[in-house]
């Protein structure tokens, strides 16, 4: 009986086999051996390039510094009398900061006065020699004159030796006037030398009280009361105090060799002053045009203002410095960048959906977004992200991607 039954079910399968084979049917077909349904494209990120202001910074570690800063000096000679300002204190320009005492500088005060004053009385005295000189040249003229006129005449009068003798005082009465012309220009000289003389001598007992250059601080004070100070030119001459000029700062930047043809003068730069948590914007003052030797690098000044005086020199600033700017920049993410043959390309998709090779000319490069300058307009969409299995020429689906 069991061998009865394993017969029938293998010939009810061969029938049935047969049955199917010979049934030619379209859904017979479809049933025994599905069809694959088309491939779909495949889903790509994309973005598309726009017009926007795009900038290229580099981010700088500066030092703050005195806008001015002096070692002040003695221009004379003498013992320290007093000193009248230390460190941390604040003057204004012209401030008496010191004085010192030169005792024999009174005297030569005195003697250049003396010496003014004689000038000027042997001046008077000249001028009165000369008085005399002319009125005696007017006498023996007028005598000359009138000798002459009498010889004219009455020829034979008067002797010529007479004549000749007013002649002689007539000449001796000039050469004295000349004299004293000489000896009053000599004396207005020596006069002006003495004037000179006293100028020069109160002008050093002006240098005995040592004033300040300019409005700033004390930040150094090197010498005390009855020190001997040496005059500034002397080689082992030692300053009183210095000053810093502190109600502006000269923010130094050391600028890299390969962006140094791109600073100005007034470009903004954001200065962010860790220490003291406190941003703030300045502008390019000054550069020094020459690139050191040891460190490849530009000093460029930006001039800080600092009225609270907050900021202190030798504090560090963390500057961003614009080297370019392009406020109508076509730009594309980074991420958007391939190589082709050596050269820079992106993957672009077509309104029919294509994958197109396109190679471009970049500007400006930030660490988010790359200028295009040919090859690429503003709204096409561009791949970004992995594009190893994307092949120029496919067909894909585009899906836009925020980065």
């Amino acid at each position: 009986m069991l061998e009865h039954r394993i017969c029938l079910l293998a010939l009810s399968g061969c029938f049935g086999g047969v049955i199917l084979i010979s049934c030619g049917s379209p859904a017979a077909t479809v049933s025994g051996a599905a069809a694959s349904p088309p491939a779909r494209p495949n889903p790509v990120a994309v973005v598309k390039a726009v017009t926007e202001p795009l900038r290229q910074e580099i981010t700088l570690s500066g030092e703050f510094r005195p806008f001015q800063v002096v070692d002040v000096h003695a221009k004379v000679a003498g013992y320290l009398r007093n000193i009248k300002v230390d460190v941390g204190d604040r003057v204004k320009t012209g401030q008496v900061l010191a004085t010192l005492e030169v005792p024999e500088m009174r005297d030569d005060v005195a003697h250049a006065s003396a010496e003014k004053r004689r000038s000027s009385a042997e001046l008077m005295r000249l001028r009165g020699e000369l008085e005399r000189a002319e009125a005696n040249l007017g006498l023996v003229t007028l005598s000359h004159e009138r000798l002459e006129k009498v010889m004219k005449a009455e020829p034979g009068l008067i002797a010529q030796q007479e004549i000749d003798e007013a002649l002689a005082r007539k000449r001796a009465a000039d050469a004295q006037v000349a004299a004293a012309k000489a000896a009053i220009a000599g004396a207005e000289f020596e006069g002006e030398a003495a004037q000179a003389r006293e100028r020069r001598t109160r002008t050093l007992t002006e240098y005995t009280t040592i004033t300040a250059p300019f409005t700033g601080m004390v930040t150094k004070r090197y010498a005390d009361t009855g020190a001997l100070i040496q005059a500034g030119t002397s080689p082992n001459a030692m300053p009183m105090v210095r000053i810093a000029q502190m109600n502006i700062l000269r923010l130094v930047l050391p600028v890299a060799e390969s962006v140094v043809s791109k600073v100005r003068l007034g470009q903004v730069v954001e200065i962010e002053v860790t220490s003291l948590h406190r941003r703030i914007r300045g502008t390019v003052a000054r550069f020094t045009g020459d690139v050191e030797m040891a460190t490849r690098t530009m000093n460029v000044e930006v001039d800080v203002p600092n009225a609270g005086e907050t900021l202190l020199p030798g504090m560090y600033a963390e500057v961003k410095l614009t080297i370019e700017e392009n406020n109508r920049a076509v730009t594309v993410p980074v991420q958007a960048l391939a190589s082709a043959d050596g050269k820079k390309a992106v993957l672009v998709v077509s309104e029919e959906g294509v994958l197109e090779q396109r190679v471009i000319q970049t500007g400006m490069e930030t660490a988010a977004k790359v200028e295009v300058t040919s090859g690429l307009a503003a709204g096409e969409m561009v791949v970004v992200g992995n594009k190893t299995q994307l092949r120029p020429g496919e067909r894909v689906t585009p899906r836009e991607s925020e980065i």
